[in-house]
Protein backbone atom coordinates (compact mmCIF):
# COMPACT_ATOMS: atom_id res chain seq x y z
CA UNK A 1 0.00 0.00 0.00
CA UNK A 2 2.89 2.41 0.27
CA UNK A 3 4.92 3.99 -2.39
CA UNK A 4 7.59 2.02 -3.19
CA UNK A 5 9.66 3.67 -5.79
CA UNK A 6 12.80 1.04 -5.80
CA UNK A 7 10.53 -1.52 -7.08
CA UNK A 8 9.29 0.49 -10.07
CA UNK A 9 10.50 2.58 -13.13
CA UNK A 10 7.96 4.87 -16.03
CA UNK A 11 9.46 5.87 -19.39
CA UNK A 12 8.24 6.97 -22.60
CA UNK A 13 8.29 5.82 -25.66
CA UNK A 14 6.46 6.44 -28.97
CA UNK A 15 4.05 3.85 -28.49
CA UNK A 16 2.85 5.32 -25.27
CA UNK A 17 4.35 4.85 -21.21
CA UNK A 18 5.99 2.07 -20.14
CA UNK A 19 6.09 1.10 -16.18
CA UNK A 20 8.70 -1.59 -15.07
CA UNK A 21 6.94 -3.63 -12.09
CA UNK A 22 8.92 -6.16 -10.08
CA UNK A 23 7.13 -8.79 -8.30
CA UNK A 24 8.91 -11.11 -5.44
CA UNK A 25 8.00 -14.36 -4.61
CA UNK A 26 8.68 -15.55 -1.38
CA UNK A 27 8.37 -18.80 0.33
CA UNK A 28 8.29 -18.54 4.49
CA UNK A 29 6.61 -21.05 6.52
CA UNK A 30 7.06 -18.78 9.38
CA UNK A 31 7.25 -15.11 10.31
CA UNK A 32 11.59 -15.23 9.69
CA UNK A 33 14.52 -13.12 7.66
CA UNK A 34 12.30 -12.47 4.51
CA UNK A 35 9.52 -11.17 6.13
CA UNK A 36 11.90 -9.13 8.24
CA UNK A 37 13.92 -7.46 5.24
CA UNK A 38 10.34 -6.73 3.44
CA UNK A 39 9.31 -4.79 6.84
CA UNK A 40 12.82 -3.34 7.23
CA UNK A 41 12.12 -2.05 3.12
CA UNK A 42 8.90 -1.09 3.20
CA UNK A 43 8.42 0.50 7.00
CA UNK A 44 8.86 4.25 6.23
CA UNK A 45 6.10 3.96 3.44
CA UNK A 46 3.97 2.14 5.71
CA UNK A 47 4.33 4.81 8.68
CA UNK A 48 3.62 7.72 6.57
CA UNK A 49 0.60 5.82 5.03
CA UNK A 50 -0.91 4.75 8.04
CA UNK A 51 -0.21 8.26 9.78
CA UNK A 52 -1.58 10.14 7.13
CA UNK A 53 -4.31 11.71 9.01
CA UNK A 54 -2.94 12.01 12.55
CA UNK A 55 -1.53 9.17 14.75
CA UNK A 56 -4.32 10.06 17.02
CA UNK A 57 -6.45 8.98 13.99
CA UNK A 58 -5.62 5.99 14.72
CA UNK A 59 -6.39 3.19 17.23
CA UNK A 60 -3.90 2.62 20.37
CA UNK A 61 -2.23 -0.41 20.85
CA UNK A 62 -3.74 -1.53 23.74
CA UNK A 63 -7.25 -1.26 21.62
CA UNK A 64 -5.17 -2.77 18.68
CA UNK A 65 -4.47 -6.13 20.33
CA UNK A 66 -7.65 -6.57 22.03
CA UNK A 67 -9.58 -6.29 18.94
CA UNK A 68 -7.02 -8.40 17.37
CA UNK A 69 -7.48 -11.17 20.32
CA UNK A 70 -11.18 -11.12 20.34
CA UNK A 71 -11.74 -11.57 16.62
CA UNK A 72 -8.70 -12.96 15.26
CA UNK A 73 -6.68 -14.98 18.36
CA UNK A 74 -5.41 -17.03 15.60
CA UNK A 75 -3.53 -14.51 14.68
CA UNK A 76 -2.13 -13.60 17.90
CA UNK A 77 1.04 -15.49 18.23
CA UNK A 78 1.84 -14.60 14.49
CA UNK A 79 1.52 -11.08 15.44
CA UNK A 80 3.48 -11.21 18.54
CA UNK A 81 6.60 -12.21 16.20
CA UNK A 82 6.46 -9.81 13.37
CA UNK A 83 6.11 -7.49 16.31
CA UNK A 84 9.55 -8.56 17.35
CA UNK A 85 10.90 -9.35 13.83
CA UNK A 86 10.07 -4.92 13.82
CA UNK A 87 11.95 -4.27 17.04
CA UNK A 88 8.91 -4.14 19.06
CA UNK A 89 7.96 -0.99 17.25
CA UNK A 90 5.06 0.34 18.20
CA UNK A 91 3.59 1.76 15.00
CA UNK A 92 4.46 -1.34 12.89
CA UNK A 93 2.25 -3.17 16.18
CA UNK A 94 -0.72 -0.91 16.16
CA UNK A 95 -0.31 -0.97 11.82
CA UNK A 96 -0.01 -4.55 11.76
CA UNK A 97 -3.30 -5.63 13.64
CA UNK A 98 -5.07 -3.50 10.79
CA UNK A 99 -8.14 -3.10 13.07
CA UNK A 100 -9.25 0.95 11.77
CA UNK A 101 -6.87 1.51 9.13
CA UNK A 102 -6.59 4.14 6.47
CA UNK A 103 -9.15 3.69 3.05
CA UNK A 104 -7.87 1.17 1.16
CA UNK A 105 -10.00 1.12 -2.75
CA UNK A 106 -8.82 -1.00 -4.98
CA UNK A 107 -10.91 -1.17 -8.44
CA UNK A 108 -10.68 -5.47 -9.77
CA UNK A 109 -13.14 -7.79 -11.60
CA UNK A 110 -13.16 -11.01 -10.31
CA UNK A 111 -15.03 -14.59 -11.46
CA UNK A 112 -15.16 -18.00 -10.71
CA UNK A 113 -15.46 -21.75 -12.62
CA UNK A 114 -16.77 -24.69 -10.44
CA UNK A 115 -16.86 -28.37 -11.72
CA UNK A 116 -13.79 -30.78 -10.79
CA UNK A 117 -11.25 -28.53 -11.37
CA UNK A 118 -12.54 -25.35 -9.50
CA UNK A 119 -11.23 -21.92 -10.16
CA UNK A 120 -10.55 -17.72 -9.91
CA UNK A 121 -9.80 -15.64 -11.97
CA UNK A 122 -9.03 -11.79 -11.04
CA UNK A 123 -7.91 -8.55 -12.05
CA UNK A 124 -6.62 -6.38 -10.00
CA UNK A 125 -6.42 -2.78 -10.48
CA UNK A 126 -4.79 0.11 -8.61
CA UNK A 127 -1.88 2.37 -8.18
CA UNK A 128 1.50 0.46 -8.90
CA UNK A 129 3.06 2.97 -6.35
CA UNK A 130 0.64 1.43 -3.82
CA UNK A 131 1.08 -2.04 -4.77
CA UNK A 132 3.70 -4.05 -2.45
CA UNK A 133 4.68 -6.57 -5.08
CA UNK A 134 4.74 -9.73 -3.27
CA UNK A 135 3.53 -13.20 -3.76
CA UNK A 136 4.18 -15.02 0.06
CA UNK A 137 3.78 -18.80 0.34
CA UNK A 138 3.44 -19.58 4.63
CA UNK A 139 2.07 -21.82 6.43
CA UNK A 140 1.73 -19.43 9.65
CA UNK A 141 -0.77 -21.31 11.62
CA UNK A 142 0.29 -24.87 9.91
CA UNK A 143 -2.00 -24.18 6.94
CA UNK A 144 -0.56 -23.63 4.09
CA UNK A 145 -1.55 -20.20 2.27
CA UNK A 146 -0.20 -18.39 -0.55
CA UNK A 147 -1.30 -15.45 -2.11
CA UNK A 148 -0.84 -11.58 -3.38
CA UNK A 149 0.65 -9.51 -0.07
CA UNK A 150 -0.72 -6.30 1.15
CA UNK A 151 0.25 -4.19 4.91
CA UNK A 152 2.96 -7.20 5.71
CA UNK A 153 1.12 -10.09 5.78
CA UNK A 154 -2.52 -9.75 4.64
CA UNK A 155 -3.43 -10.54 1.30
CA UNK A 156 -6.27 -8.90 -1.59
CA UNK A 157 -6.56 -12.87 -3.36
CA UNK A 158 -4.99 -15.86 -2.40
CA UNK A 159 -5.51 -19.71 -2.23
CA UNK A 160 -4.80 -22.57 0.94
CA UNK A 161 -4.44 -26.12 0.60
CA UNK A 162 -7.83 -27.24 2.00
CA UNK A 163 -8.63 -25.96 -1.88
CA UNK A 164 -10.33 -22.17 -0.95
CA UNK A 165 -9.69 -19.41 -2.71
CA UNK A 166 -10.72 -15.64 -2.10
CA UNK A 167 -10.42 -12.17 -3.75
CA UNK A 168 -10.91 -8.69 -3.20
CA UNK A 169 -12.69 -5.79 -4.82
CA UNK A 170 -14.01 -2.48 -3.48
CA UNK A 171 -17.80 -3.24 -2.93
CA UNK A 172 -18.77 0.43 -4.18
CA UNK A 173 -20.49 2.10 -0.79
CA UNK A 174 -18.20 5.15 0.77
CA UNK A 175 -17.47 5.22 3.90
CA UNK A 176 -15.80 3.48 6.92
CA UNK A 177 -16.53 2.37 10.53
CA UNK A 178 -14.78 0.23 12.82
CA UNK A 179 -13.80 -2.91 11.70
CA UNK A 180 -10.31 -4.51 10.35
CA UNK A 181 -8.75 -3.69 7.07
CA UNK A 182 -9.75 -6.26 4.18
CA UNK A 183 -6.32 -7.38 3.61
CA UNK A 184 -5.83 -8.87 7.10
CA UNK A 185 -9.75 -10.66 6.79
CA UNK A 186 -8.54 -12.17 3.77
CA UNK A 187 -5.46 -13.86 5.36
CA UNK A 188 -7.42 -14.74 8.46
CA UNK A 189 -10.04 -16.70 6.25
CA UNK A 190 -7.29 -18.66 4.65
CA UNK A 191 -5.98 -19.59 8.05
CA UNK A 192 -9.02 -20.72 9.50
CA UNK A 193 -11.60 -21.63 6.89
CA UNK A 194 -11.91 -24.61 4.04
CA UNK A 195 -15.30 -24.32 2.49
CA UNK A 196 -17.50 -21.91 1.95
CA UNK A 197 -19.79 -22.75 5.26
CA UNK A 198 -17.04 -21.87 7.14
CA UNK A 199 -16.44 -18.61 5.18
CA UNK A 200 -20.03 -17.47 6.05
CA UNK A 201 -19.30 -18.13 9.69
CA UNK A 202 -16.59 -16.48 9.82
CA UNK A 203 -17.63 -13.09 7.73
CA UNK A 204 -20.73 -13.01 9.83
CA UNK A 205 -18.60 -12.47 13.09
CA UNK A 206 -15.67 -10.01 11.69
CA UNK A 207 -16.08 -6.45 11.67
CA UNK A 208 -14.67 -4.41 8.47
CA UNK A 209 -13.86 -0.75 8.28
CA UNK A 210 -15.02 -0.56 4.38
CA UNK A 211 -16.98 -2.11 1.84
CA UNK A 212 -15.86 -4.61 -0.62
CA UNK A 213 -17.20 -7.37 -2.57
CA UNK A 214 -15.45 -10.98 -1.54
CA UNK A 215 -15.27 -13.84 -4.32
CA UNK A 216 -14.80 -17.51 -3.41
CA UNK A 217 -14.66 -21.04 -4.63
CA UNK A 218 -13.79 -23.89 -2.39
CA UNK A 219 -12.62 -27.39 -3.19
CA UNK A 220 -15.67 -28.59 -4.05
CA UNK A 221 -16.54 -25.90 -6.88
CA UNK A 222 -18.92 -23.86 -4.87
CA UNK A 223 -18.51 -20.09 -5.30
CA UNK A 224 -19.42 -17.65 -2.70
CA UNK A 225 -19.95 -13.53 -3.46
CA UNK A 226 -19.82 -11.63 0.13
CA UNK A 227 -20.36 -7.95 -0.31
CA UNK A 228 -19.19 -6.79 3.42
CA UNK A 229 -19.42 -3.43 4.75
CA UNK A 230 -19.17 -1.25 8.11
CA UNK A 231 -22.07 -1.50 10.73
CA UNK A 232 -23.68 -4.24 8.60
CA UNK A 233 -24.32 -7.99 8.53
CA UNK A 234 -22.24 -9.45 5.38
CA UNK A 235 -24.83 -10.23 1.83
CA UNK A 236 -24.02 -13.60 0.50
CA UNK A 237 -24.89 -14.72 -3.22
CA UNK A 238 -24.28 -17.58 -5.29
CA UNK A 239 -22.79 -15.37 -7.83
CA UNK A 240 -19.63 -15.99 -9.45
CA UNK A 241 -18.89 -12.85 -10.72
CA UNK A 242 -18.29 -9.42 -8.95
CA UNK A 243 -16.66 -6.35 -9.29
CA UNK A 244 -17.06 -2.40 -7.93
CA UNK A 245 -20.26 -2.30 -6.79
CA UNK A 246 -23.01 -4.46 -4.96
CA UNK A 247 -25.56 -6.85 -6.68
CA UNK A 248 -26.62 -5.50 -10.17
CA UNK A 249 -27.68 -2.13 -9.67
CA UNK A 250 -25.43 0.39 -8.23
CA UNK A 251 -26.07 2.15 -5.20
CA UNK A 252 -23.81 5.05 -6.16
CA UNK A 253 -24.39 5.04 -9.84
CA UNK A 254 -21.59 8.03 -10.31
CA UNK A 255 -18.86 5.88 -8.51
CA UNK A 256 -19.42 2.75 -10.54
CA UNK A 257 -19.58 4.75 -13.61
CA UNK A 258 -15.89 6.23 -13.46
CA UNK A 259 -14.98 2.40 -12.70
CA UNK A 260 -16.67 0.88 -15.37
CA UNK A 261 -18.36 -1.51 -13.08
CA UNK A 262 -21.51 -2.31 -14.37
CA UNK A 263 -19.65 -2.83 -18.03
CA UNK A 264 -17.27 -5.20 -16.25
CA UNK A 265 -19.82 -6.79 -14.72
CA UNK A 266 -21.70 -7.79 -17.57
CA UNK A 267 -19.28 -8.75 -19.91
CA UNK A 268 -18.29 -11.24 -17.70
CA UNK A 269 -21.96 -12.67 -16.45
CA UNK A 270 -22.08 -13.07 -20.28
CA UNK A 271 -19.19 -14.83 -20.63
CA UNK A 272 -19.74 -17.11 -17.71
CA UNK A 273 -23.42 -17.50 -19.35
CA UNK A 274 -21.30 -19.37 -21.96
CA UNK A 275 -19.92 -21.59 -20.35
CA UNK A 276 -15.67 -20.42 -21.48
CA UNK A 277 -12.74 -22.50 -20.73
CA UNK A 278 -9.74 -21.26 -18.80
CA UNK A 279 -8.53 -20.25 -21.60
CA UNK A 280 -11.15 -18.24 -22.88
CA UNK A 281 -12.15 -16.89 -19.43
CA UNK A 282 -8.24 -15.71 -18.49
CA UNK A 283 -7.96 -14.54 -22.04
CA UNK A 284 -11.28 -11.97 -21.29
CA UNK A 285 -9.39 -10.81 -18.11
CA UNK A 286 -6.08 -9.30 -20.39
CA UNK A 287 -8.26 -7.37 -22.43
CA UNK A 288 -10.72 -4.14 -22.15
CA UNK A 289 -12.94 -4.09 -20.90
CA UNK A 290 -11.75 -5.83 -17.69
CA UNK A 291 -8.27 -4.81 -18.40
CA UNK A 292 -7.59 -1.19 -17.87
CA UNK A 293 -4.29 0.84 -18.65
CA UNK A 294 -5.43 3.64 -16.54
CA UNK A 295 -1.99 3.35 -14.20
CA UNK A 296 -2.01 7.54 -13.50
CA UNK A 297 -4.85 7.62 -11.93
CA UNK A 298 -4.77 4.46 -9.51
CA UNK A 299 -6.97 2.24 -11.94
CA UNK A 300 -4.35 -0.05 -13.94
CA UNK A 301 -4.90 -3.91 -14.00
CA UNK A 302 -1.35 -4.54 -12.26
CA UNK A 303 -2.12 -8.12 -13.09
CA UNK A 304 -4.49 -11.02 -13.56
CA UNK A 305 -4.31 -13.97 -11.86
CA UNK A 306 -5.87 -17.44 -12.55
CA UNK A 307 -6.26 -19.72 -8.99
CA UNK A 308 -6.95 -23.34 -9.40
CA UNK A 309 -6.63 -24.54 -5.75
CA UNK A 310 -7.38 -27.99 -6.13
CA UNK A 311 -3.96 -28.22 -7.89
CA UNK A 312 -1.82 -25.43 -5.80
CA UNK A 313 -1.24 -23.02 -8.67
CA UNK A 314 -1.64 -20.00 -9.07
CA UNK A 315 -0.80 -18.31 -12.93
CA UNK A 316 -0.39 -14.70 -13.03
CA UNK A 317 -0.95 -13.36 -16.52
CA UNK A 318 0.06 -10.59 -18.51
CA UNK A 319 -1.12 -9.76 -22.43
CA UNK A 320 2.84 -10.86 -23.18
CA UNK A 321 3.93 -12.26 -20.01
CA UNK A 322 3.42 -14.94 -17.19
CA UNK A 323 4.62 -16.25 -14.51
CA UNK A 324 3.42 -19.19 -12.09
CA UNK A 325 3.58 -19.41 -8.49
CA UNK A 326 3.14 -22.72 -5.84
CA UNK A 327 3.19 -23.52 -2.43
CA UNK A 328 6.22 -25.13 -2.96
CA UNK A 329 8.27 -22.68 -5.22
CA UNK A 330 11.84 -21.65 -4.27
CA UNK A 331 12.17 -17.43 -3.76
CA UNK A 332 12.27 -15.85 -6.99
CA UNK A 333 11.42 -12.40 -8.61
CA UNK A 334 9.74 -11.55 -11.71
CA UNK A 335 9.92 -8.55 -13.72
CA UNK A 336 7.17 -7.08 -15.65
CA UNK A 337 6.46 -4.32 -18.28
CA UNK A 338 2.85 -2.76 -18.28
CA UNK A 339 2.26 -0.13 -21.02
CA UNK A 340 0.01 2.60 -21.47
CA UNK A 341 -1.75 2.97 -24.95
Amino acid sequence: MPKIEASASSAETRSGRTHSMTLYGIREEQPGPRWQALHDATRDGYHRWYLSEGAAARPDLRTCRRMLASHMPELVPVWERLVELAGGDEVTARLLTLWNPPAFLPGCSQATLGGRAPLLVRNYDYGLDLFERVVYSTAFTGRRVLGTGDCLWGLVDGMNDAGLAVSLAFGGRPGSGPGFGIPLVVRYLLEVAASIDDVRSVLRRIPVNMSYNLTFVDGSGESLTAFVAPDSAPEFSSARVATNHRGTVPEYPERARSLRSVERQRLLLSLLDSEPDVTRLASAFLRPPLRSTEYGRAFGTLYTAVYRPNEGVVDYLWPDDSWRRTFDSVDATKTVILREP
